[in-house]
């Protein structure tokens, strides 16, 4: 998702109920006697407003689960994820006072401000990765596909060498096989841990002949190359759900028995 003038409506509303939290937290907090506390009328309705927001981001889950829900569009849900989940910190900060009291209430927080930021930094990557892949991914293919693809290149690479075992002559084609086996093929199995071929050197102790089935080659391995950059690029790109998901099932699941024994006791 990129951040773009379709998000200002969001931005500014952001900031506006924000301001009026802090008037109404700073007024709050100087008429109360002892101090602001999760217990009063004025700690309860933040403590209410912040867990709504929580719940709000949750349902967001149950959307993408259930796609033929008419519930408004994707982007409308997802710009309202991430603004109003900036939200949620400083209304569960004035809920508590700024004071953490028990263990539990410690627990919520840091996993709010672990939520919270690792939901402010997936933006971040979601707004400028896609154009970075788009720019050093010239090549770049359906993410699900890659396998097959890579899978495609190492048998015309194959091809292409059984090919110069026909056409080739003896000697030439020993040392080109010797060369594919020793440095190409294992970059195309495993481009991670193998060693990128040095296709100049290469064609230094190549014959001329076998120059353009070369080049063949190196294109494959480009291809192959630009497929594991997009690869560690889509990682990064969602490596951030590993943890914002999970522990945001936590925080509602915790904010939610936090509330009831708050309520009861």
């Amino acid at each position: 998702m990129r951040i773009d003038r379709t998000h200002r409506p969001w931005l500014v509303g952001t900031i506006v109920v924000f301001l009026a939290a802090v008037i109404g937290y700073v007024a709050y907090a100087l008429r109360t006697p002892g101090g602001p506390r999760g217990g009063t009328a004025a700690g309860l309705a933040f403590g209410i407003a912040g867990y709504a927001v929580m719940l709000f981001e949750g349902l967001l889950g149950a959307r993408k689960k259930v796609p033929v829900w008419r519930l408004g569009r994707a982007s409308t849900w997802m710009r309202g994820h991430l603004w109003l989940g900036v939200l949620t910190l400083p209304l569960i900060l004035f809920h508590a006072g700024f004071a953490f009291r028990g263990a539990l209430t410690a627990v919520l927080m840091v996993l709010l401000v672990i939520v919270v930021t690792s939901g402010i930094l997936g933006a971040i990557l979601q707004h400028y990765l896609p154009r970075t892949i788009t720019t050093s991914v010239p090549m770049e293919t359906i993410y699900e596909e890659i396998p097959h693809v890579r899978a495609q290149l190492r048998e015309e690479a194959e091809q292409l060498v059984g090919t110069l075992a026909v056409e080739a002559e003896h000697d030439d084609k020993v040392r080109f096989r010797e060369t594919y086996v020793s440095s190409i093929r294992p970059f195309l199995e495993a481009p991670e841990t193998a060693a990128a071929p040095v296709f100049e050197s290469l064609r230094r102790t190549t014959p001329i002949a076998l120059h353009q089935a070369l080049e063949d080659l190196e294109n494959i391995c480009e291809e192959e190359r630009q497929l594991s950059r997009q690869r560690h690029l889509y990682h990064w790109l969602h490596a951030w759900l590993l943890v914002h998901v999970p522990l945001s099932v936590a925080l509602l699941v915790l904010g939610g028995i936090h509330a009831v024994m708050a309520l009861r006791y």
